[in-house]
């Protein structure tokens, strides 16, 4: 009987091999276009999400600037919270 259960063992099907693991992303090319992000508005009453999104920008205070560089995750972050920033261009 022992030798019946290690014979089913070396007949067990293979794993699947895994699927080929996707490259990483590249990093968005640098345009050299920055942009300089200054609080005008106050968090306190705002959504959570706005709050966090002027931290992410690196502003805390009003009349805080920031030159940053023009990426779609940062123009997202500056849409979410227009109300509360005035944009420029620092180049």
């Amino acid at each position: 009987m022992t030798e019946a259960k290690t014979e089913t063992k070396a007949k067990a099907a293979p794993k699947a091999a895994a699927p080929a693991k996707k490259a990483a992303p590249k990093a968005a090319a640098k345009s050299g276009k920055t942009l300089k992000v200054i609080q005008i508005g106050s968090p306190i009453g705002r959504q959570q999400d706005q709050r966090q999104s002027l931290i992410g920008l690196g502003l805390k205070k009003i009349r805080d600037e920031r030159v940053l560089e023009d990426t779609p995750a940062v123009r997202g972050m500056i849409f979410r919270v227009k109300h509360l920033v005035r944009v420029e261009d620092a180049a």
